[in-house]
């Protein structure tokens, strides 16, 4: 996606937290109470017919544990950062023990400098 516009970014949004609501077997009423929302915000929301306040998308973020990179890459169009991105991403996916052996790596390399 080469330029953000708000429609896209709302609509990829409510995507997103409607995919993460249902995989934690919600609903949007549960959700709504969750929040401290109501219910037509969080419709609108997921349709795409609402931006969501940063509070608002943080707090969905913690409950349903969606990550920022799941959130904002695919608006990202700067390489380095979208290259950090695919990194967290493939890290993301390791098992807890892969993760602390790469970390291991890590801080080797680090103090190689």
């Amino acid at each position: 996606m080469s330029s953000a516009f708000k429609a896209d970014i709302d609509k990829n949004f409510g995507k997103i937290l409607r995919d993460f609501r249902i995989k934690n077997k919600l609903t949007q009423e549960q959700l709504s109470e969750k929040l401290g929302i109501s219910l037509k915000y969080i419709s609108r929301i997921e349709n795409g017919n609402n931006g969501v306040k940063t509070q608002t998308l943080i707090n969905y973020m913690n409950i349903l544990g969606i990550t920022p990179n799941t959130i904002y890459a695919p608006f990202i169009t700067n390489n380095e950062a979208a290259k950090n991105i695919e990194i967290t991403e493939k890290l993301s996916s390791l098992s807890d023990e892969k993760k602390d052996f790469i970390s291991s790596v890590l801080d080797l390399l680090q103090n190689l400098d």
